[in-house]
């Protein structure tokens, strides 16, 4: 096990990055893996590598400013990146201490000869902190871009389609880090006893409630263990569930003894909520392509006390081949239909936070056609008079609105019985999108 700082193992998240096809999220798991931090320190090592990745663009614009628009070298461009972000954006951090730890920081990564470099350009920044804090609020109304540090192409959509005041606090909700929320499972407990044992255990919670989440307890954590040493969690009392995720869930209104198929299931968390809403009687099919996912999937409900789901790889065809009556199976068509389609994921900012920078204009098409075609896939197993629900975190028009009205085009026999769009500015949660159709009888 790593005995690193916080600094060091950020730093080096920070480098792999920079060549690596995995997200920083992932980058970052692995490497808490082999540490053995404490929970403060793990926080603080995930706050200054996330906190980089989100400001990045806007760090890259100070940096240019004080080293007179100068590339830099890729290893300093980070430790200045690291430096500036703590002294900006972190006020419990000393700002001579992230100087001084900077600096200590390039010597023992091979960057000694750039050490007192860097130290010139920190101090500098230190000496004018308050002006260049003004300049930097200043930039975000000057240049929202920059300022807010986020793609142009997508800044520039969301102006077109909310102005630049609801865009400004979008921006501002993806670069701020995410509460955590707890789903209560009511398959092995329920509100009054759990909330008495996290009283009793100095658990820091306010239940929080929406007008689609009535059926489910929730909690936003405040104080708590890491999840992988909570008892309360292994013992699958709750699962960590934005309340977003559960707009569709609602919609689909399971109840219990029905035959329901979640299309694209893993890592689980409607699924366990379908279950636990259909009290783990009937039939839950789900679905995934990704092995890996399922595996989560499989675990989660095994921990959940789910029951009464069947867990199948493949795609919505392979179900189509494998569910049809001359499969033999015996399954024919679905109650309900849960279709939560991967999308560009623009609602979820704030929680992927390496996403803004990768995710590019042109995939909202490719994607806008594989939504459409699990659509019509999913839609020919359905039942008479059964609903099917479409969801996405996505927050773009062609994911969404689109996707159903052209579906609707094609399907005389179907019927929008609802359809809602989440925004973070406005409902203070995720992004989703969730339309429910109705199959006329």
């Amino acid at each position: 096990m790593s005995t690193e700082s916080p600094r060091q193992i950020a730093a080096r998240v920070l480098r792999r990055r920079s060549n690596s096809p995995d997200y920083v999220e992932t980058l970052l798991e692995q490497e808490l893996a082999r540490t053995t931090l404490s929970r403060l320190d793990r926080a603080l090592c995930q706050e200054l590598v996330y906190g980089v990745v989100r400001r990045q663009l806007t760090l890259d614009w100070l940096i240019a400013r004080k080293t007179g628009g100068r590339e830099q070298e890729r290893g300093a461009q980070m430790l200045l990146r690291l430096g500036l972000y703590q002294i900006f954006w972190l006020e419990r951090i000393p700002a001579h201490a992230a100087v001084y730890e900077t600096v200590e920081l390039a010597k023992r990564t091979g960057l000694g000869a750039k050490a007192g470099f860097l130290n010139a350009v920190l101090r500098g920044c230190l000496r004018e902190r308050e002006r260049i804090a003004r300049q930097l609020e200043a930039l975000k109304k000057e240049e929202p871009v920059t300022g807010y540090s986020h793609p142009a192409w997508l800044v520039e959509r969301w102006q077109a389609r909310w102005g630049a005041e609801k865009t400004a606090k979008l921006m501002e909700w993806n670069n701020a880090p995410p509460p955590t929320f707890a789903r209560l499972n009511g398959l092995k407990t329920d509100a009054a006893r759990l909330t008495e044992r996290w009283k009793e255990h100095g658990i820091g919670f306010a239940a929080r409630e929406w007008d689609w989440t009535g059926g489910d307890w929730l909690a936003e954590l405040q104080t708590h263990p890491s999840l992988a040493e909570w008892e309360d969690f292994q013992r699958g009392f709750f699962y960590v569930q934005d309340p977003s995720t559960l707009l569709a869930v609602h919609e689909l209104n399971p109840q219990p003894g029905e035959n329901i198929l979640d299309v694209c299931a893993a890592p689980g968390g409607k699924t366990a909520c379908l279950a636990q809403r259909m009290e783990n009687r009937g039939h839950i099919l789900a679905r995934d392509i990704q092995p890996q996912r399922l595996r989560r999937l499989r675990e989660n409900c095994e921990r959940l006390g789910v029951t009464c789901v069947e867990i199948a790889e493949g795609d919505i065809a392979s179900a189509l081949r494998a569910d049809s009556p001359s499969a033999g199976t015996g399954v024919l068509l679905y109650d309900r239909i849960l279709l939560d389609a991967p999308c560009s994921n623009s609602g979820v900012l704030r929680r992927r936070v390496d996403l803004r920078w990768r995710i590019r204009p042109e995939e909202l098409v490719r994607l806008r056609g594989e939504q459409a075609a699990l659509l019509r896939e999913a839609a020919v197993q359905l039942k008479p008079g059964g609903l099917l629900v479409y969801s996405t975190c996505s927050l773009e028009a062609e994911e969404n609105e689109t996707v159903t009205r052209d579906f609707l085009a094609e399907h005389a026999n179907f019927t929008l019985e609802s359809e809602r769009q989440l925004l973070p500015f406005r409902d203070q949660v995720d992004g989703a999108y969730v339309a429910a159709l109705r199959l006329v009888k």
